[in-house]
């Protein structure tokens, strides 16, 4: 039945991204994606999110660990991280194909709570990224929610329900374990996910440890611990990868130059900004941005989400 389902799925990816390579679809939340050839390792954006591909390969580097999932395997993040994903198994007469749907911490928490769920035996888990096995029980809701797509009428109703659906089966997963931290009141994962927003909405001021870890409810100590744990950074790290990420994005969609962008994003001095830029994207901003614009697969952003 898994084999079955996993054709159909295909089949209806086939014809959805027919000459794409990412579809943002009508449902909220809900993407689908197609590689016809094998990649270097490139970076990308991973949210909170399950990610799974039903034909091909493919593997995401975060920090010093590796996750590779297929056609039995999805992969799971809890929290915004940068990381490198590459395609392993693809072609044009067997593409890579998958689908991406946003994680729903609030309605996480609804479920455990409303429906008083057993928590997993094994509760503790520190690594943001996971990779959990592909059942019916979470092919069968993917299949309709995919097949909603040729009904836009039904699926303002149903797919609300189908993603609820999703999240309870997720919860009865092997990935249970983390998705119950992440969906805890007060535990460490969500106060780091509420350190990811801030710094999310507010990399571009001064970043002071001590006033980030009073506002999450951490020590300093604990927060960096505990931040370095889940996304393979710093909180300093991560800052500064979000102002080179959007800085690449200012240059690159917006036409800035390196000065006007780097100040953009909160540094003081444009000779910095031009050495770190160096040091993470391997090139000065100017010869990057010029490299971006030939490469002939680069959408329309630099920096790709990873699925």
């Amino acid at each position: 039945m898994v084999q079955q389902y996993r054709e159909t799925i295909s089949s209806l990816l086939d014809r959805h991204t027919q000459g794409m390579e990412d579809v943002v679809t009508a449902i909220d939340g809900f993407g689908l994606f197609r590689r016809e050839h094998t990649t270097e390792p490139c970076d990308c954006v991973v949210a909170p999110s399950m990610v799974l591909v039903t034909q091909g390969e493919k593997q995401l580097f975060i920090g010093e660990q590796t996750y590779s999932y297929d056609a039995k395997r999805f992969i799971l993040s809890s929290l915004d991280v940068p990381a490198r994903s590459q395609v392993l198994q693809a072609s044009p007469e067997q593409p890579c194909l998958g689908m991406a749907l946003r994680l729903d911490i609030a309605l996480l928490t609804e479920l455990i709570s409303t429906h008083q769920l057993t928590p997993p035996a094994t509760h503790r888990q520190t690594e943001s990224t996971h990779i959990g096995t592909l059942s019916n029980d979470l092919l069968e809701p993917f299949l309709r929610l995919l097949k909603l797509l040729d009904v836009p009428a039904d699926a303002a109703v149903l797919a609300p329900l189908i993603q609820r659906e999703i999240h309870y089966r997720l919860l009865q997963s092997d990935v249970a374990p983390r998705l119950w931290q992440l969906a805890t009141i007060g535990s460490s994962s969500q106060r780091i996910a509420r350190a990811i927003d801030w710094l999310k909405h507010n990399y571009a001021k001064p970043l002071a440890i001590d006033d980030l870890a009073k506002h999450v409810q951490l020590s300093p100590s604990s927060l960096h611990h505990s931040f370095k744990q889940m996304t393979a950074k710093s909180p300093l790290q991560y800052q500064k990868w979000l102002r080179l990420t959007e800085a690449r994005r200012l240059m690159f969609n917006d036409g800035f130059d390196a000065s006007q962008a780097a100040f953009q994003v909160g540094y003081e001095s444009a000779s910095q900004f031009s050495r770190e830029y160096s040091r993470h994207f391997g090139a000065p901003p100017k010869r990057d941005i010029e490299q971006l614009r030939t490469t002939s697969n680069i959408a329309s952003s630099p920096t790709k989400n990873a699925w």
